[in-house]
């Protein structure tokens, strides 16, 4: 069973969509039984941190999702939320990577919307992905390049446009937005065994 975490501030429509057209019915919920239950998680996130955490901390799953032993997959904002802290409302996340989220420069024009080529790839979430394939981005923050990279992308400056520690992946994309590329991620997730 694939559940996607609805907490209320995801564009999770978009990503059960994106399921459905590879064959896969995604159950929405914030029950954290069958969330913990799940073979896969799925954490999308769109709009403010702080309003965000607020929201998974009024459902418990703050304490939950950090727990989780299968493997979950965050994405744009629900990357960022998985990390210490962000500079967006000075926000403190789940802590499930120890990195510190930043605010790109003000002489870039942020958001950065639309596509952006994603390098330096590595792990199960890329198989058969080619270096420098374009996926569609949407966000004002960025995690800095760091240890536990799987991806980077460059607007500005180099940042990790995607992150893995242990069964936690997180892209700063958006897969089901990303056309077929997005596509064999998220199957390349789906397939993942931990």
């Amino acid at each position: 069973m694939v559940v996607i975490i609805d907490y209320g501030a995801g564009n999770i429509q978009s990503v059960k969509y994106a399921l459905t057209r590879l064959g896969v019915e995604a159950v929405l919920t914030s029950d954290k039984e069958i969330i913990k239950n799940a073979d896969k998680v799925i954490f999308p996130g769109v709009g403010r941190a702080k309003f965000a955490m607020e929201k998974l901390e009024k459902a418990g799953l703050d304490k939950l999702i950090p727990t989780l032993k299968q493997p979950v997959l965050g994405v744009c904002l629900g990357m960022q939320l998985m990390c210490d802290h962000t500079a967006e409302d000075n926000t403190k996340g789940l802590g499930i990577f120890p990195i510190e989220v930043k605010e790109f420069q003000k002489t870039l024009k942020v958001p950065q919307i639309g596509w952006n080529q994603i390098s330096d790839l590595k792990g199960d979430l890329f198989n058969g992905v080619d270096e420098n394939s374009f996926t569609y981005f949407v966000h004002s923050f960025y995690i800095p390049d760091n240890s536990f990279s799987i991806a980077s992308t460059n607007y500005g400056l180099k940042y990790s446009s995607a992150i893995q520690k242990d069964n936690f992946y997180a892209t700063q994309f958006h897969p089901e937005k990303s056309g077929d590329i997005g596509e064999k991620i998220l199957l390349n997730f789906l397939s993942i065994n931990n």
